[in-house]
C-alpha cells in the first residue's frame, strides 16, 4: 500500500511489516458462499483450543507444585508441554511440519548432517515470524523463551518525507515521481532480558522489546540467564516479528560473545511460511492484535478459513557448520571490526538457510514506528 510505502526497505525494496495478502484475482463465488460458514466453523474450532490451553495449564500448575523434585518437575513440564502444543498444532491444520537439517558442505565432503540435540546451556538462534513457531519449539524441545528489554525509541528521527525526482530521471520534468526514503530511527541499545512463558510470548508476539517500568526488576543479561538455565535457551534477535519475506536487522544482543564461540552450543534455524492464498491467509504474524487478546484474531482468521490442511517448512543448520563449532571460519561471516560477531554470523546463516534477503536498514526500532503509524491510520 502507497501509505505504507515509507517503511520499505531501501537496499532489499522489501516491505517486511505489512501482512502479506494473496494477489488479486477477484473474489471467489464459491468463496463468498462459504463466509457466514466459515464464521461458524471458525468459532467451533476456537473453542476447540481450550483443550490444549488446559492441557498446558495443568502442567504448568502440576510442575509449580513439583518443584521439590526438579527431575519430575521437568518431566511432567515436558509431557504437558509437547502434547499441549502439538494438538494446537493439530488443530491449526499442521499435522505434518516438514524438517530439514542443513549442511553448508557439497558434495562428498558433505556427509550426514549431525543430529539437532540442544540441551540446558545451549542457545537456540532463529528468525520470529509468528506465535506459531513459539508452539513448534515449546513442542519439540521445551525451552526457556527470553524477552529483550530495551528503552522506548525516541521520535527524534522521523520519516523521511518523499523527495521529488524531475521526470523520468531524464531531469524534463515532464513527469515528477515520488520516492519515499526508509523511516530509519536511531538505534536503542537492548538494556537485557527477562524468561517468558510460552502464553507471554505468544500475547506479545509481533510487538517490539518491552520497555522498563518503575519499579521492574533489573534486566538480565543473556549469560546469566544462560547459565542457570536447565533446559535450552531460545533467543530472536530480530526482536520482533517480520512478515516472514526477509530478514529483520539483528539488535546488537551477542556484543559479548566471539566467534567460534566456546562458551555454549549455538544452534541456528529458520522458519519459513507457503505465501498466502484466496482461501487460506498467511501463518505470519507481524502486526499485532488491538481490542482483543493478541494472537486470538489471527488464530480465528485462520481457523474460519475453508482450509484444514497446513505446511510450514523448519530448516536446521547442521551443529557441524555452527558458529559454536571450533571447525568454523569466521573470516567468511564477519567484517573486521565487527561488534556483533555471533549475531552477524548468524543473521548470514539464517538468510542462507530460508534463501532470504536481510533489510539493510529496518529492524525493530522502524517496527516500533511502524506500528503507530498503522493504527493511526487503521
Amino acid at each position: 500500500m502507497e501509505k505504507f510505502s515509507t517503511w520499505r526497505d531501501p537496499g532489499t525494496g522489501i516491505q517486511p511489516f505489512l501482512t502479506p495478502v494473496p494477489p488479486s484475482q477477484g473474489s471467489s463465488p464459491i468463496l463468498k458462499v462459504y463466509a457466514p460458514i466459515g464464521y461458524v466453523f471458525g468459532a467451533v474450532r476456537t473453542v476447540l483450543f481450550v483443550l490444549p490451553l488446559a492441557l498446558y495449564a495443568v502442567g504448568q500448575t502440576l510442575s509449580v507444585l513439583l518443584s521439590p523434585i526438579p527431575l519430575l518437575r521437568r518431566t511432567i513440564s515436558n509431557i504437558f508441554t509437547a502434547i499441549s502444543t502439538r494438538l494446537a498444532l493439530a488443530l491449526l491444520g499442521l499435522l505434518w511440519i516438514p524438517v530439514e537439517i542443513v549442511t553448508r558442505k557439497k558434495g562428498r565432503s558433505a556427509g550426514t548432517p549431525n543430529s539437532w540435540n540442544p540441551s540446558a546451556g545451549d542457545v537456540i538462534v532463529s528468525n520470529w515470524c509468528s506465535w506459531i513457531e513459539l508452539l513448534y519449539l515449546a513442542f519439540r524441545w521445551n525451552p526457556i523463551f527470553v524477552l529483550s528489554i530495551a528503552e522506548e525509541p525516541s521520535n527524534d528521527s522521523q520519516p523521511a518525507t518523499p523527495q521529488s525526482t524531475p521526470g523520468r530521471r531524464t531531469g524534463t520534468g515532464s513527469a515528477a515521481i515520488s520516492t519515499p526514503t526508509s523511516a530509519s530511527r536511531t538505534r536503542v541499545p537492548i538494556l537485557g532480558w527477562r524468561e517468558a512463558s510460552l502464553l507471554e510470548m505468544i500475547s506479545h508476539s509481533g510487538q517490539g522489546p518491552l520497555v522498563p517500568r518503575k519499579g521492574d526488576s533489573a534486566p538480565l543479561s543473556l549469560e546469566q540467564i544462560r547459565a542457570k538455565a536447565d533446559r535450552p535457551l531460545v533467543v530472536f534477535p530480530e526482536c520482533t516479528t517480520s512478515n516472514g519475506r526477509a530478514v529483520l536487522r539483528f539488535a546488537d544482543v551477542f556484543s559479548d560473545v566471539p566467534v567460534p564461540v566456546k562458551a555454549f552450543r549455538v544452534f541456528v534455524m529458520c522458519v519459513r511460511y507457503d505465501p498466502p492464498t484466496a482461501a487460506d491467509p498467511s501463518l505470519s504474524h507481524s502486526i499485532p492484535s488491538s481490542g482483543v487478546p493478541n494472537s486470538l484474531s489471527h488464530l480465528f482468521t485462520l481457523l474460519s478459513s475453508p482450509i484444514v490442511l497446513r505446511t510450514m517448512s523448519m530448516r536446521l543448520l547442521s551443529p557441524a557448520d555452527s558458529p559454536s563449532s571450533q571447525t568454523f571460519v569466521a573470516s567468511d561471516f564477519l567484517s573486521p571490526g565487527a561488534k556483533d560477531q555471533l549475531g552477524e554470523a548468524c543473521a548470514q546463516l539464517i538468510a542462507q538457510l530460508g534463501k532470504f534477503k536481510r533489510t539493510t536498514v529496518l529492524g525493530w526500532e522502524e517496527k516500533t514506528a511502524f506500528l503507530e503509524f498503522y493504527r493511526q491510520k487503521s
